[in-house]
This record gives C-alpha cells, sequence and structure tokens, in this order.
C-alpha cells in the first residue's frame, strides 16, 4: 500500500498530466449521458460516440426513446454489441425516469440502482459527473489495473471493494475526477499488456515499477 504522501503525488501529477480530465463520453443532457453509460459496457467510449449523434436525432426527447419500437434502437445502436439487451434497458429505462423521476435522471445511489442495466460503476459516474457527488469513484477495468499496479490498493480485484479502498484514500472532492484520469492514464500509458513506464508521470512512487 501507499503512504499518506505517496498517494498525494500519485493525484498532484497526475492532475498535471491530464488537467482537464472528464468523462469522454458525449453527451448534452443527464440523461444521454446514463443511455450512453449503458451503450458503452463492452465497448468503447470511441464507438459509442459515433453512433450516439444519429441515435439521439431520432429520438431527441426522453419521451421519444420511452415511446420507441426497441428493434429500431436496436438497428440504431447495433455496433455497440450487446444491442438487443441495451435497447430494451434504454427505452425501459426511459419510460421508469418518466413515470417514477418525474423525467430526471436520480440522484442517489439506491436510486440509481433501480434503473434497468445499472450497476454501481454507472451509478458512481452519474453521481460525480451530474450531481458532482463526493466520494464518487468509478471503477471500471482501468481503474482496477492502475490501482493494482500502483498499489493504491492491494491485489483487489472486485470492484466494490475497490471503491470503497479508493473512497477512504482519496479525499472526497477528488475522486470523480481521480477516475476519469485513470482512464486516461491507463489508455495512454499504462496499457494492460505493455505499460510504457518510461512515460509514466507518476512511476517514481508506483509499487510495480523497479527501473
Amino acid at each position: 500500500m501507499r503512504t499518506p504522501e505517496q498517494i498525494n503525488e500519485i493525484i498532484s501529477r497526475l492532475e498535471a498530466e491530464y488537467p482537464d480530465a472528464m468523462c469522454t463520453l458525449d453527451y448534452s443532457r443527464d440523461y444521454e449521458l446514463l443511455f450512453s453509460v449503458r451503450l458503452a459496457a463492452q465497448c468503447t467510449d470511441e464507438r459509442v460516440n459515433k453512433i450516439s449523434p444519429a441515435l439521439f436525432a431520432r429520438f431527441p426527447t426522453l419521451e421519444s426513446f420511452a415511446e420507441a419500437d426497441v428493434s429500431e434502437v436496436e438497428e440504431l445502436v447495433k455496433s455497440c454489441g450487446f444491442y438487443h439487451t441495451k435497447a430494451r434497458d434504454i427505452v425501459e429505462c426511459a419510460k421508469i425516469l418518466l413515470t417514477r423521476f418525474g423525467g430526471r435522471v436520480p440522484g442517489t445511489m439506491d436510486e440509481l440502482l433501480t434503473l434497468p442495466g445499472v450497476g454501481r460503476k454507472t451509478a458512481n459516474l452519474i453521481l460525480g459527473d451530474v450531481y458532482n457527488a463526493p466520494g464518487a469513484v468509478t471503477v471500471d477495468t482501468h481503474c482496477i489495473r492502475l490501482t493494482n499496479r500502483m498499489g493504491l490498493v492491494d491485489n483487489l480485484k472486485d470492484p466494490v471493494k475497490i471503491e470503497s479502498a479508493l473512497r477512504a484514500e482519496l479525499p472526497p472532492d477528488k475522486t470523480n475526477n481521480f477516475s476519469h484520469r485513470m482512464v486516461l492514464h491507463g489508455r495512454a500509458v499504462c496499457t494492460a499488456r505493455a505499460p510504457k513506464c518510461e512515460r509514466c508521470c507518476v512511476r517514481h512512487v508506483c509499487q510495480s515499477f523497479s527501473g
């Protein structure tokens, strides 16, 4: 595990390296982010951003999504994979948002977890990006890999345990942007197969670096 001083160094170095860290999904409305995150499961944000403009143009309101033919949504999201389930979840989610939450994306973990296809990762992303909730930690594959390599967690693979550990270690107002920086650093430097340690801004406090 890293010391508090090492954790602060990791945070500050990543902040300097990625000052504009934010979600890489394109959206203009809260529910569009929710639907885009659903589409991004087992898919890349880049792919979702390519298909979402046509999807949101065809269904420009939450009401239009709720009234949509699932098969038409399937055709528009087909290239994202698992399109039958994703299209069904999106249409059903739109209906629930309108009938139970007044057309708004809810702002609590418990409420978000009642929505189709929404797990803790998605819920934390919504809480952090939409509601700026302190302590929101989005644990994806990049976060799992990087936090283990850096020594922020000790050989943990369970996202819920990693979420809990990071919430205990990180300042609450830093968690959301830290999660986004994990994604950016994981894509650019600390890749799954061949991490570019020579380019890493936190290698001097990384548990895995042996250079």
